[in-house]
């Protein structure tokens, strides 16, 4: 009799070993992005599947509403800083005028600009590449680093203003994923040499076309600044 009741309880245990081993395991949840909700600025962290095209000033501010909201940010309203040419019957439309007043704090809480003409003003303006963070917190490669990405879209002068209408600087008004240029900037201040637009965060050069490949060839990702605009 005792030899049948351990018996008994080893045919138990091995078969709930058994059950739970052909138990399929449970998938982990998938990891969640960092969460910055007092965010107001940011660098895009990847680019678009159509270079510079984003379906106009809409589909960029929509792209930065979608990566601000995967980082905890979306209460806010925000915006791309790009400039929209007059062309195509479109208003010209300057970057510096959709943005809001400032001030703009990155994923870290550091301040990079405290309103509008600190932003524009070289001397105040604190976009960096330790400062210039993405959507999540991260760094843009620069050129301290193997894989250049500094050259950031704008589509602007230096004061934040559209280009006049006769030569495309804005990759058609960001409808454009081949022929065209944009005027870019470099988050990290550093250029081939130190002149002021080498070291300019949104006037720098333009780029040598608006597909991916050839917004690369010069440094650059199809990467562009979003603001809070409220």
């Amino acid at each position: 009799m005792r030899k049948s009741a351990y018996l008994a309880v080893a045919l138990s245990f091995g078969l709930v070993g058994m059950a739970a081993a052909q138990a399929p395991a449970q998938p982990a949840p998938p990891p969640q992005p960092p969460q910055f909700p007092n965010m107001t600025f940011f660098i895009t962290g990847a680019p678009g599947p159509d270079g510079a095209n984003f379906g106009g000033l809409e589909g960029a501010d929509a792209i930065c509403q979608r990566l601000a909201t995967s980082a905890g940010a979306g209460a806010k309203t925000w915006r791309a800083y790009l400039s929209q040419q007059a062309t195509g019957g479109k208003t010209a439309v300057n970057a510096r005028d959709r943005i809001g007043k400032g001030p703009w704090v990155n994923a870290r809480g550091v301040e990079i600009a405290a309103n509008i003409d600190d932003l524009h003003n070289p001397e105040k303006n604190k976009i960096n590449v330790e400062t210039g963070l993405t959507e999540t917190g991260r760094m843009v490669m620069s050129r301290l680093f193997v894989v250049n990405y500094h050259d950031i879209l704008t589509g602007t002068n230096t004061d934040g203003t559209a280009f006049p209408a006769d030569k495309d600087m804005t990759c058609n008004n960001w409808t454009s994923g081949g022929a065209g240029s944009a005027m870019v900037g470099h988050h990290d201040r550093m250029g081939l040499n130190d002149q002021p637009p080498a070291k300019s965060w949104n006037a720098s050069h333009p780029s040598r076309g608006c597909d991916n490949p050839s917004l690369r060839a010069t440094g650059g990702n199809g990467l562009f600044y979003c603001f809070a605009a409220n």
